[in-house]
Parts: structure tokens; sequence; C-alpha cells
């Protein structure tokens, strides 16, 4: 009788996935997250995304790599969905391998990512100078150059990851595309801005390709040929190794970039990101099918903030001392990781995060900063709206409609004692338990992590993602 071998059992997967507006904490979730995962895979967004993480007192700062990349031994995978600036990850990778950490032989960058290149991000600048000098109301990109780059995946035209590989046809799809873009920096005025002001690598600004507002072939190709013999080693088919390390066994964590409510489709429109933020969209944007995504954690701060423009129907006055609003700006030191602009703050938003716990389909929420609320005497958690003269208990699609809401505030007790490092459920405040509890029942969605620092260890779990 032959012997049989038993075939190994297939790994359990997680997606993480900010529910507000981004800057919910993802990456120190992810890095905790970490210890039970041995491959990290980051599948939508851009360097327009930040990460920052505090491990034993340190603080990092990732745009690009997945935040499993600090945890030694673990593959970190740059999927197909994101946008991929060469230049920018390879900045990211110098300055975690000055500070010790390994990292080219750990990253995987699919073939299939569209590339952002100067001419990117020079529109982005160009069209939201051009809003501002018409008097409209801009976006608030981040000038980085992720939405032109997504218009050319979808009209597919885009420079892929795989064309480093190909110097002859690089050269002639570039000639292409600076022929179309340099076209509309002329129509846009582009001529008379002073593109000194706006970098592109940390110590290279804009300019360094511009002559009268128009782009030169020789040194956006010479840049790039240099950048591809540095990322050739690290290319790979993205798809087919997640479905391979999953069928051996390996647990997965898929991290989203930005917030719920910064989607294409299910944000504040027009007022998002260019790209799908939600769950669903790890799939797609790794290559794997949905069948492999076991688990959804949602990650929601403790109360609600928000960079750029657009609606937020709990928004307080974040910058006069002694108000609430100004209280989490202070404490939580709300500023972005990747651009430094303040982050608009307002309180617990329920309706909103019910949106989220639709189109994501949340297995469980981890709150984050409930220590920033330590000391205020009264919370107020928005448990709906009123809108047009009517009560809605989910926040309705698209900026429009949002601007129009006047949020219905239920009025909780807020605790003194100090919440920072608490490890235990049981050690919290009755009033921060009551007020986590309110949580879990206005938005239908359990809690099963909370957050009570940017320290990793600083963490009370209820429930383990990676346990069925």
């Amino acid at each position: 009788m032959m012997n049989k071998t038993s075939a190994p059992v297939p790994g359990r997967n997680v997606v993480v996935v900010g529910t507000q507006w981004g800057d919910e904490g993802k990456g120190k979730l992810v890095d905790w997250l970490t210890e039970t995962a041995t491959g990290v895979v980051r599948f939508q967004g851009g360097h327009n995304a930040g990460h920052t993480l505090v491990i034993n007192g340190v603080k990092t700062a990732l745009h690009l790599i997945p935040s499993g990349i600090m945890r030694p031994g673990v593959k970190c995978y740059i999927g197909n969905g994101v946008v991929l600036a060469a230049g920018k990850l390879l900045e990211e990778i110098q300055g975690l391998e000055a500070a010790g950490v390994e990292v080219r032989s750990r990253l995987r960058v699919s073939e299939a990512c569209p590339l952002i290149l100067p001419f990117h991000a020079a529109l982005d600048v160009a069209r939201e100078a051009a809003k501002e000098k018409a008097g409209t109301v801009k976006i608030g990109t981040t000038g980085r150059g992720i939405g032109p780059a997504y218009e050319d995946k979808v009209a597919r035209r885009a420079l892929r990851v795989q064309d480093l590989k190909h110097p002859e046809r690089f050269a002639t799809k570039l000639r292409e595309l600076l022929a179309y873009y340099n076209t509309q920096l002329l129509a846009l005025g582009a001529d008379q801005l002073d593109w000194s002001r706006f970098a592109w690598l940390r110590d290279q600004p804009l300019s360094a390709f511009m002559t009268n507002g128009q782009l030169g072939y020789d040194a956006v190709h010479a840049q790039a040929m240099a950048h591809a013999e540095q990322i050739k080693p690290m290319i790979a088919d993205v798809s087919r190794e997640l479905n391979a390390a999953h069928a051996a066994g390996a647990n997965l964590l898929f991290e989203g970039a930005q917030g719920t409510l910064l989607d294409v489709d299910h944000g504040t429109y027009p007022f998002v990101t260019s790209s799908n933020c939600v769950a669903g969209n790890a799939a797609a944007g790794a290559g794997v099918g949905p069948g492999l995504l076991h688990y959804v954690l949602g990650i929601t701060k403790a109360y609600c903030t928000r960079v750029g423009g657009g609606p937020f129907p709990t928004e307080l006055d974040w910058e006069t001392e002694g108000n609430p609003g100004w209280h989490m700006a202070t404490v939580g030191a709300e500023k972005g990781t990747t651009t430094g602009r303040s982050r608009r703050c307002g309180w617990f938003d329920a309706a909103l995060l019910k949106r989220s716990a639709q189109v994501n389909g949340l297995s469980g929420l981890c709150i984050t900063k409930l220590d920033v609320l330590d000391g205020l005497s009264e919370l107020k958690l928005c448990t709906g709206y009123m809108l047009d003269g009517e009560t809605v208990d989910i926040l309705p699609m698209g900026a429009d409609d949002i601007e129009r809401c006047t949020p219905i505030y239920e009025t909780l007790p807020g605790w003194s004692q100090s919440t920072v490092g608490v490890t235990r459920h049981a050690d919290l405040p009755p009033e921060a338990q009551h007020y986590l509890e309110r949580i879990a029942q206005t938005t239908g969605v359990p809690i099963h992590m909370v957050s009570t620092s940017p320290d990793r260890d600083h963490t009370i779990l209820l429930h383990h993602p990676y346990h069925a």
C-alpha cells in the first residue's frame, strides 16, 4: 500500500482597511498582526498614503512598503493595484536600510503596477493650481501624481513596472506620454508656475525635468532607467506567489491605504482618491480570488479626522484652544504622515461607519486613539443625520447630499483617568468601556481590538483576527 503525504493546510488571510477618511492607525495594527502573518500585501494607492509606526519608542514612516517590513523574516508584496513611483520606493528602501532593516530580499513588486513618473505629479500640481487661480474648489490632492497615473491605467496607456525590463518599449511609450502630458501642461499655464517649489524625490524638485513648463525626454528617461536597474531584482508575478504561499499554509495580511470614505466609488465623491480603498479590492489589487479573504478588520479612530477638502458632518472647531476639536488635534498630533497637513477633527460618526461596514463586509473593528479622548468631560456620538427634513441613519452617497446633513448626537460621559498603554479591557475606566459598547451597538460591528497608544504593544485584544 502506498504512503500518502498529507497536503499542507491553507493559511488564513486577513484584510485591514480604514473605515473613515484614512489616518486611522492602520500601520500599527498591520505591524502588530504581522506577528501571526508570514506575508503582508499592499493592494492599492500610491505614496500619497502614509503609515507611522512606533516600536520601542522609535518612529518610522512608511508610504509604499507594507508595514510588515519591520518584522524580520516577513515577506512584503506590492500588488498590481498600487501605482508605483520607483524613485520614492528606492528612497524608502534606503531609509530603512540605513536603520538596519533588510528590505530587498523580502520585497516583491508586481510587474503589473502602473508607474508614476514626473509628468504625473506635474499635471497633478498644475490642475490644482489652475483651480485655485480660477477660484474653484480644489480636490485637495497631495500633488504626488496618483490620480493622473490611475487615469493612464484606465485609459490603457500606462507605463508599467514590466516595461522597465524592456528599454526600447519603455522609450517608445515614454515619448508618446510626454507629448500627451506636455500638451495638457501648456493649456494649464504650467510655464507660469515655479516648479522648484514642488518636490519629486527628496532632494530633487520637478524643475529638474522641466523647461518653460514642458517636460524633457532625456531627464525623465535617464532617471527611469537608473531606477530600473535597482527595481528589476524585486519584480515578480505577485499573484502567482501569493496563491502559492496561501496553498502552502502561509497566513497573509492585506493592507489597504487611505480609508473607505476616500474610495472612488463609495466615498465622498468627488473629494476622494483615485482607487478603490474597500476590502473587496484586496482581491483585484493583489491577484487572489475573493474566497481567499477570510476576515476583514476595520480600523477606526475613537473620533473622526479628515485631510483635504470635502464634507465632514461631525467636524468641530479644531483650531481654537480649549475646544474638544482642538484637544483631539493637539493630543492626537493630527498631522498627515505624507504631507504634514493638519487633519480636521470631529466627533465619532456611527452613521458613517455603518456605510463602511456595509461596503467592506467588516468582521470586526479595531478602535484606535482611545487615549486621545482622556480628559474630555463629555463625548458626543453621531447616530444619524437630518437631511432635507428627514432622519437618515447611514451616510448618504456622494458629497452633495452629505454636505446638507446635520448630525444627530447622543451625549456620553467622558473620563479623567489615563488609558495610555492599557492592555486589558477590564482596566479601562467604566465610561470608556461604555463608550466602546455604544460604538459597537450603534454601528452593528463587534469591537475586537482597541489601541491605547501608538506603541506596538499597547493593544487590547478581545478577539484575534487570525483565529476563526
